[in-house]
């Protein structure tokens, strides 16, 4: 099957970091594209600082980000503000039964693990980790959408997550994003994750972004909403300035 150049870039950049160093023909051949599109590849890579090129080949950048952190080293920064900010978004749960979408990411998953018990609640989610959480709670009707699970953020994505989301309407989206910006809107790294992000927003009547502050003013290569499609962003206090600024432009925002 053929990948997108995105996708091709970002299996190369985590191939590299593996394996240390890889030359220009053994990118070529485990891709099935020429030399000339690898050199181009690893040149884009590089304007990215996800590698650096060297004759022949690529090593490591020497401080190297992913081009998507992992859920397990996404869980690990700004814990403390990623729970009070799931904290805060519960507060938008609908009061009587309602259909609710809950997408990827470390804040939504604890999201998860906070839905009152007492209320009855239909959840979609393309979440594997969504869908652990909430998979014994017997006040939670739960459909897992389907799709290609993706390694990086252990979620559904592709042709069939796209078209089962536009089969579906929802009173509240829970989203996470990589990125937020006033020119950008919301964007993420992944072609295919922002088709679902995109999809899911089409599909809800409320959408709330959970977003730590560190994602504010951020922009990842593709854009899935702008900001007036969203409704809500619920953050915390450490980028005061760019809160301001999202006010201004008329989003309501909702610091925990």
């Amino acid at each position: 099957m053929t990948m997108y150049a995105a996708e091709r870039q970002q299996a190369m950049a985590e191939l590299v970091t593996r394996r240390g160093r890889v030359s220009v023909a053994d990118l070529a051949v485990r891709f099935g594209v020429t030399t000339e599109t690898v050199r181009r590849d690893l040149d884009t890579l590089e304007g990215m600082r996800l590698v650096r090129r060297v004759h022949g080949g690529a090593l490591p950048a020497e401080s190297f980000t992913a081009l998507e952190a992992g859920l397990g080293d996404r869980g690990l920064s700004h814990p403390e503000e990623k729970r009070r900010i799931a904290q805060a978004a519960v507060a938008f749960l609908p009061e009587s039964e309602a259909t609710v979408i809950i997408d990827a990411g470390t804040t939504t998953i604890l999201l998860a693990g906070l839905l009152p018990r007492e209320r009855t609640l239909t959840v979609l989610t393309h979440s594997v980790p969504v869908a652990a959480r909430l998979a014994d709670l017997p006040n939670v009707e739960l459909y897992l959408l389907p799709g290609r699970v993706r390694h990086t953020t252990q979620a559904a994505v592709g042709v069939e997550t796209v078209a089962a989301l536009g089969r579906v309407r929802a009173e509240v989206a829970f989203l996470g994003t990589n990125g937020i910006s006033l020119d950008h809107g919301l964007s993420t790294p992944d072609h295919a994750e922002a088709a679902t992000k995109s999809a899911i927003v089409a599909c809800a009547q409320k959408v709330v972004v959970l977003a730590d502050s560190s994602k504010l003013g951020q922009e990842r290569t593709v854009r899935f909403a702008d900001l007036t499609d969203i409704d809500v962003l619920v953050t915390d206090e450490g980028a005061a300035d760019q809160i301001e600024s999202f006010r201004s432009a008329g989003v309501e925002v909702v610091t925990a």
